[in-house]
Formats: structure tokens, sequence, C-alpha cells
């Protein structure tokens, strides 16, 4: 066989070798992939909470956040991501911005999002779980449809929206 065929050859048996490798790392075959649904338009704004927005939140906690010695209120709402961020409390974070709109943190741990929706669009002064990276996002503006983004509070006053854009670290505890 000469030399040019041979080379050929194992050309074609390297890059069938490469393929094999590639496909075989892959976690999800098409029958499994998961599938992301578009929220919905036709149904009523909703909470942070998931219920509709002219039911009266009832279940909330209080929080105190500190930015720049600066005291912010939030509320949490009544969900498993809400409730498992309040077993957390209090804490101290580093904040590092995130594409203009928000200051993210990583938490010491993953949350519930047991119940949550598969996806949310967060507002400014949403406090929210970002699921796939496990970290705590506090939107400074208002965000874009996001899978895996869990809203679970609000902070109280819009005027202490903008404290938050250039906020490096931030404290937070339970109101008393």
């Amino acid at each position: 066989m000469p030399r040019s065929a041979l080379r050929t050859c194992a050309r074609a048996v390297a890059a069938v070798a490469l393929l094999l490798a590639v496909t075989a790392c892959s976690t999800t075959t098409p029958d499994t992939a998961p599938t992301v649904s578009p929220p919905s338009n036709d149904s009523p704004r909703q909470s942070a909470s998931g219920r509709p927005a002219t039911e009266q939140e009832n279940s909330t906690m209080h929080l105190r956040l500190t930015i720049g010695g600066h005291t912010v209120d939030a509320t949490l709402n009544d969900s498993a991501t809400a409730r498992d961020f309040a077993a957390l409390l209090p804490l101290t974070l580093d904040l590092d911005d995130f594409q203009g709109t928000e200051r993210v943190a990583d938490l010491p741990r993953k949350l519930s999002t047991d119940g949550a929706p598969e996806s949310s669009v967060p507002k400014a002064g949403d406090l929210a779980f970002y699921a796939p990276w496990g970290n705590l996002a506090l939107f400074y503006r208002d965000g874009h449809p996001s899978p895996g983004l869990v809203i679970f509070g609000h902070l109280t006053d819009q005027d202490d929206i903008a404290r938050l854009a250039n906020a490096d670290r931030v404290r937070i505890q339970p109101a008393t």
C-alpha cells in the first residue's frame, strides 16, 4: 500500500477515534435532553412567591442588608428557596458584578429549588438564586428570562436599589 494511502487511512482512524471520544463524554442523549418551556404571556403577573400579584403576601420574612454602611430592608417570599436561604443567615458575602445588571456572590451551599418555576424574569431589586451555579444574585437592573433563576425576595424600598450597583460586600441578616 502506498504511503499516501496509509496516511489517509491513519487520519481517518484518528478522526473516528476523536469523534467516538467526544460523543462518549456527552452526559445527555437527544432522548433525555432537558427542555425548557418559555414563560406564558397569557397568565397574570406573579409575585416573587409565584402567586398572582393581587394576592396579599402574608408569609414573608423581613431581612436587613448592610451595603456600604447603609441599611437596606428586604423581604423573602414564602418558598422553599427563601426558607433555605434564611437558614444560612447571617451571611457576609463578597459581591462581583455580572453583565451590568446584578451583583453575584457564592453561597456556602446550593439552595432548595423545590416548587420553583423553570425560568424567571428578574426585576431591579430582586433577590435570586441561580441554581446552575449555586450563587446569590442581587439585581440592580431588570434582567432577561433565565432558566434556573429562582426569585425568592425583593428590596423593600426602590430607592435602595441603586446602592447595589457598586456594592462590593453585603451583610444579610434577619430583621429584628
